[in-house]
């Protein structure tokens, strides 16, 4: 059907004097605008919402008793973290009621560059659910550690042209931003007057407007609510975050109020596909917040129409005339777990079950895994004698880290690792180029008896990073990730007892929900046996002790960071 026969026949509809292609029958239907909820048919006319009100359709369903709202929206997360190809992750999102994504795939692009921004299209193509893109402004994050790729202003700007590259996405450079770095500038320009989202943790005062004033217009790093009610009253559009690794939604909810609320979204970030199962995405978010006391209806607009507005798509997010009909359906206010899911007014899922299927992918990711010198020597840490060590200390539920200071335990004129303190040896091996770098250091917190545990996702660069009790137990499961072309793995006497390949840039795998999620089940049960408390999602953590723009003190394939400086730093205090 031609646009204009469309159009004419959309009016019609609407009006009343043609059947609708569907309607969905005595709902109570929220009104993103005004939060209020309305009985009444939505009537459907090729993927559009003609009209709310009381119409007639070639198919009708009856919503007598239950909630209708529009699809939920996923204000900022990356793809990658979730372990799962694409379409794969599109199943599992939709069943939780999210019918658009905005994804910022920093995640590939460190380790496979323009080549891993293509894939993403690519594999996105085509499935009933939108999958916005937000080209990575920091590839690599830092000049504190080695990417498997550089992305400057002139290699991003030609994937502007692609209708579904929204924008900038997370400025993670804050003090690049704040110093003026000419690159920075130059892909602040690309979007100038667009939209840039943020990564600001703790800029504050003249910084933040400073910040601010260079471009960014969101910002998902708040974890206290005195620093989100700063960033909206600065006119950030604040992104309130549930992650794996980073709760913040409640803390956040403090500074949510009727007059501030439509600043604000919710966002998953990063968040493991075990999570994801269990719990849920955005639709966890808004049972949280109920369940806590919060208006379900502005939770509801934080989770729709605040984020389309954000994005500047008005066309989403609301059940309304010219609306793409994106819709759920819910029993009660309380399990937003949907019982039905529509897209562009195509039911793809009833009672629980998806209607939409696909192979987990197209075509694979190309591994991008190559690790020199993997040997007992590269582990080493010589003792200095009546030196302390600086250690990166855990804090539970946050990615943010402290400094922590500490007298080694020394054996043989080495500094190991010591259980007694949960002190463990860290190392970072630079998996791109065979450079042969290994950054070393020790961390506090993961709770590790026995074993190690390592992984080839470590944000920003991805390079592979292993923690343990010992260097034997090191060596075997970074061995075995470098024959997989990464993944995740659990060692413990010399022999690997679980493990995850992630062939696909050593980021996600080509298997199955169910697959995939059986081998974490593995991989937490041996991390359990190994002392690790149940309940700690200790891969997430560890995925992030080489993220060297959250503070305090990370460790890069170049060695210890000091995040605050924003410059590498000796191990020994």
């Amino acid at each position: 059907m031609e646009q204009a026969e469309f159009e004419q026949r959309l009016l019609k509809v609407a009006r009343g004097l043609e059947r609708a292609d569907l309607v969905l029958k005595g709902g109570k239907v929220f009104n993103s605008f005004t939060g209020e909820w309305e009985t009444a048919d939505v009537a459907v006319c090729g993927g559009v919402i003609a009209g709310i009100g009381s119409y007639k359709g070639a198919e009708e369903y009856n919503m007598a008793g239950k909630f209708l709202t529009p699809g939920f929206l996923d204000a900022h997360m990356h793809i990658e973290s979730t372990m799962l190809a694409p379409r794969e992750l599109a199943r599992l999102l939709l069943l939780n009621g999210v019918t658009g994504i905005f994804a910022d795939p920093h995640e590939i692009a460190n380790v496979l560059g323009t080549e891993g921004l293509q894939w993403m299209l690519d594999e996105t193509e085509d499935m009933p659910l939108d999958v916005f893109f937000m080209l990575p402004s920091c590839v690599p994050a830092t000049n504190m550690e080695t990417s498997g790729a550089v992305l400057e202003a002139e290699d991003l700007q030609p994937f502007l042209r692609h209708p579904r590259v929204l924008g900038l996405g997370e400025m993670m450079n804050y003090p690049g931003v704040l110093a003026g770095d000419e690159s920075v500038y130059k892909k602040l320009a690309l979007v100038r007057g667009g939209i840039c989202d943020g990564h600001g943790p703790g800029v504050s005062g003249n910084d933040l407007n400073a910040y601010l004033a260079a471009g960014v217009t969101s910002d998902h790093e708040a974890t206290k609510w005195q620093e989100g009610l700063e960033k909206i009253r600065r006119g950030c559009y604040l992104m309130l975050r549930e992650a794996s690794g980073a709760h913040n939604l409640l803390e956040l909810l403090e500074c949510v109020t009727p007059l501030n609320s439509r600043r604000c979204c919710l966002a998953t970030d990063d968040r493991h596909l075990d999570e994801l199962v269990t719990q849920g995405s955005i639709n966890y978010m808004v049972e949280i917040g109920v369940t806590h006391g919060y208006p379900v209806e502005m939770l509801l607009q934080m989770a729709t129409l605040n984020t389309a507005e954000r994005f500047r798509l008005y066309n989403r997010g609301a059940l309304a005339p010219g609306y793409l009909a994106d819709i759920n359906v819910f029993t009660n206010l309380q399990d937003f777990t949907p019982q039905f899911v529509f897209k562009n007014g195509k039911k793809v899922v009833q009672n629980g079950k998806l209607l939409w299927e696909s192979e987990p992918y197209l075509k694979p990711a190309a591994t991008g895994t190559d690790i020199k010198d993997l040997d007992s020597s590269r582990l080493k840490i010589a003792a200095e004698p009546d030196k302390k060590i600086k250690v990166i200390r855990v804090v539970p539920e946050q990615i943010l880290t402290e400094l922590a200071t500490e007298t080694p335990l020394c054996i043989n004129g080495e500094a190991v690792s010591d259980t007694s303190r949960d002190i463990l040896k860290l190392a970072v091996f630079e998996r791109h180029h065979a450079t042969g770098n290994v950054g070393l250091g020790f961390v506090q917190g993961l709770h590790l008896k026995r074993g190690a545990v390592a992984s080839t996702v470590a944000h920003d660069s991805h390079n592979l990073i292993v923690a343990g009790t010992n260097d034997a137990d090191m060596l075997t499961a970074a061995a075995a990730l470098r024959k997989e072309g990464g993944g995740i793995a659990v060692a413990v006497d010399g022999e690997i007892k679980a493990i995850l390949s992630l062939p696909f840039a050593g980021l996600m795998c080509g298997e199955k929900i169910e697959a995939v999620n059986r081998k974490i089940k593995q991989l937490y049960y041996w991390t359990g046996e190994l002392g690790v408390p149940e309940g700690q999602n200790i891969f997430m953590a560890l995925s992030f002790l080489a993220l060297p723009v959250i503070p305090h003190l990370r460790l890069t394939d170049k060695g210890l960071t000091d995040v605050d400086k924003f410059t590498l730093t000796s191990l020994w205090a």
